[in-house]
This record gives C-alpha cells, structure tokens and sequence, in this order.
C-alpha cells in the first residue's frame, strides 16, 4: 500500500518514517514539511541515513494515497480533514484534533470550538488495546496523547475489574522525557534550563485528562506532569483505593489474563533483577508498554505504573499499529523491535 506522511519533520513524523519504511506491507510515497522543502528526509532524521533518498514536498502537492498520516501541529489538521479525506480512504491523525468524541470536552479542554465537529464521532481513538475491533472496521483513526496512553494503560485492568473505590480520587503522577517538547525549542526545553531538572509543570488541568475521562469512564482524576532528565520516556504512576476485599491475588489475576492476549503490554513485577518494576529506558525505540503494580492490603492503596516510549506507544507506534488493524496486516508487523540495553 502507499502510504504519506504530512508534516513529517518533527520527531513523531521522523518515527512514522523510520517505522513505514521497514514495514513488508507499504511504501512511502510522500512526506511533507513546509519549512524544509526539498530537503532529503534524513537531513532532518539522520538515522535514516541511507535508508530512504525521499525528499520532504508541500502538502499543496500531495497526491491520492492508501493510508494518509497526519502529523501536524494541534489544530491544523481539523481545519483541512475534508481536503485529506478527498486524498485517502484512510487516515490516522497523531494530533489531538479527533481524540475526543465530545465537541463540548474539545472545547473545555482546548479552549476554543472545534473546527470540524462532525468528523469527530467518524475517528476510533487510535489506543488497539481498547478499540481492537472497531479498529479493524473504521477508516479513521485519532492519535493518543502520550501521558493519556501511560495514564490510560496504568489504570485500566483496575478500571475493566471493577477495583477502584470511585468514591475517591485517582491521582497520575507522570514523568516525562524532554521529546514531549517536539523538535521545536522553547526557552524551558532549552537544553541548559532543562538538564538535570525535575519539574513539575502541569500540577492540574492537563489536557490528556480529557482522554483518560473519555476512555476509563473516570471523573475524578488528576494527571500531574513532572519534567525529568531524560529524551524519551514516560513513567505513569496511579495512585488509587481498591474496594474492600480486593486482594493482590485478585491484581494478579486480572493483569495476568489482560497482557496474555496482548503483543505490546508485558507485566514487570519481578523479584530479582535491576529492572524489577516498569522502566522507560529499556523501552526506546519500542512499541511495548511495560505495566506493574504494588497494593497496600491493609490500607487498600494501589500504585498501578505503566512504562512507555512516548514517541512510539505514545504516538507513532500506536499509530502503525492501528494501521495495521485497519489494513488487515499482522498487528505487529514494523513493530517488532524490542528496545535496547544497555542504554
């Protein structure tokens, strides 16, 4: 199949190109960037150095394609959807523009009305791990917030069995790597304020909230950002209550059987080891999800952390993946690399 990446100099878009163009089932057509026209690709990723000698086009000189990749800046893409969908049968947009099903959510969210709101309830949110199946059937995918996924993937066996004492309040604490910045440097990302640090720079009110509200059901819950010294990673930590009489013989149970039919999320609670609990290190480059979990029987509190490589299971491998449900490929085709390590 051939495939186009629109806005592919950032890093999410430099992820789509290095995933696609291992893939055994597509071809690149184009990939588009305005501000580096006529570049080669690997001018911007150098990693792709001899792999491709595709050069970036305009998207005003984008031609008809199989699957269409949108990797634009928030909000660009819902302003121009009719003029993409007129150019693909299938789309996978990595921005926040179709994430949410509920325009009123976008805006209270994203401070302004959404552009295209009927478009919304046409997107499958592009997590396969909960919409496996209505994945297969769609023809547009959203993308995932990267904290939204860590969120998501830490909280939801406690979620799916019915654990959680919702007459409290879920707290994420999320870590996360200077990539969730994208390729674009402001003064807080730049490397000397940034090195080192460990900053909290989103106590409330992150948008990715209004992802984990929409797909766990969740009402009260609050994401927290922490800046730390790393590129890539993400590192979600739930704190909750479980209901009287939950057990963890239960927690083992329910994670068991959740991970044993899914071929990216693995759980890590080991005994022995240096890596005994989800880590995002080991996770770079990969499309896996590392998920653990500890309980307190005698208060009830549990800790459920989800590991990810923010640019990959966070964004373009998730991204792959859902492409491959919508195409009838194997879902874990161009995603088998497994990471590296050391590191």
């Amino acid at each position: 199949m051939r495939v186009s990446i629109v806005g592919a100099s950032g890093y999410a878009g430099g992820e789509l190109l290095r995933l696609l163009l291992d893939h055994p089932e597509v071809e690149v057509s184009q990939a588009t960037s305005e501000s580096h026209l006529g570049e080669f690709v690997y001018q911007q990723h150098p990693n792709l150095r001899k792999r491709t000698t595709l050069k970036f086009t305009s998207r005003q000189t984008l031609e008809p394609c199989d699957v269409l990749f949108l990797a634009l800046p928030h909000g660009d893409s819902q302003k121009n959807i009719e003029h993409y969908g007129s150019l693909a049968p299938r789309i996978v947009d990595l921005a926040a523009d179709f994430r949410l099903r509920d325009a009123g959510l976008y805006k209270s969210y994203y401070g302004h009305e959404h552009a295209a709101p009927e478009w919304l309830q046409r997107f499958v949110y592009g997590l396969p791990e909960l919409h496996r199946e209505q994945t297969r059937q769609t023809r547009y995918v959203s993308g995932v917030g990267c904290n939204a996924t860590a969120s998501i993937l830490a909280l939801y066996t406690l979620v799916k069995n019915d654990f959680i004492d919702m007459t409290r309040p879920v707290i994420v604490d999320i870590k996360v790597g200077s990539s969730e910045g994208g390729a674009s440097p402001n003064a807080g990302s730049h490397h000397p304020e940034r090195s080192g640090v460990i900053r909290t720079f989103s106590a409330f009110g992150h948008r990715h909230t209004a992802e984990v509200v929409q797909e766990l059901g969740l009402q009260d819950v609050h994401l927290t950002m922490t800046s730390v010294d790393l590129v890539r990673g993400a590192l979600a930590a739930g704190h909750a209550f479980v209901k009287p009489g939950v057990t963890e013989k239960d927690l083992w149970r329910a994670y068991r059987a959740w991970v044993e039919d899914e071929p990216f999320i693995r759980l890590v609670k080991d005994r022995r080891g240096i890596y005994r609990v989800p880590e995002p290190k080991v996770l770079a480059g990969s499309n896996y999800a590392d998920v653990g979990f500890e309980l307190d029987e005698a208060s009830g509190h549990v800790v459920a952390t989800a590991a990810i490589d923010n640019l990959m299971k966070g964004a373009s491998g998730s991204a792959v993946q859902a492409m491959n449900l919508m195409c009838g490929f194997a879902e874990t085709a161009g995603l088998e690399f497994s990471g590296l390590h050391p590191i």
